[in-house]
């Protein structure tokens, strides 16, 4: 019984500390619900990984993209760039962005070299920012 006991603890802290090490990606601003002007700058953060530009096939490195109003279903492909798909492939971690009046959802999602998202997917939580 010990020894199952200690195995079980053991998987257990490792688990906890590979999941301490995971990737994230997350916004610094604006706070999820944050009103804001029609023009208003969006900061992103990351840890435990890296950033480099676009076509740079660095490991464990990637580039913020912004996704307005939409979600993913494929990501095994580039994410499209339109007006709901923003690229910052020059590795940018902050940008001014304009929305129109109303409620929006902003979601970060972390894209290689080539705009695909990593074989283990780093997306934000979604936050709603509503522009005044």
């Amino acid at each position: 019984m010990k020894i199952k006991l200690l195995l079980f603890l053991n998987v257990f802290f490792l688990s906890e500390a590979a999941l301490a090490n995971s990737p994230k990606v997350y916004f610094i601003e604006p706070a999820n619900g944050a009103f804001v002007q029609e023009t208003f700058k969006v900061k992103f953060g990351l840890e435990n990984f890296g950033v480099a530009p676009a076509g740079y096939d660095i490991p464990n490195t990637g580039h913020h993209h912004l996704l307005i109003d939409t979600t993913l279903t494929d990501l095994k492909s580039p994410i499209p760039a339109d007006s709901k798909h923003i690229h910052f492939g020059k590795g940018q971690t902050e940008s001014l962005i304009t929305l129109e009046k109303g409620e929006h959802q902003l979601t970060l999602v972390m894209g290689n070299f080539a705009h695909i998202p990593h074989d283990s997917p780093i997306i934000s939580e979604t936050i709603t920012v509503i522009v005044k």
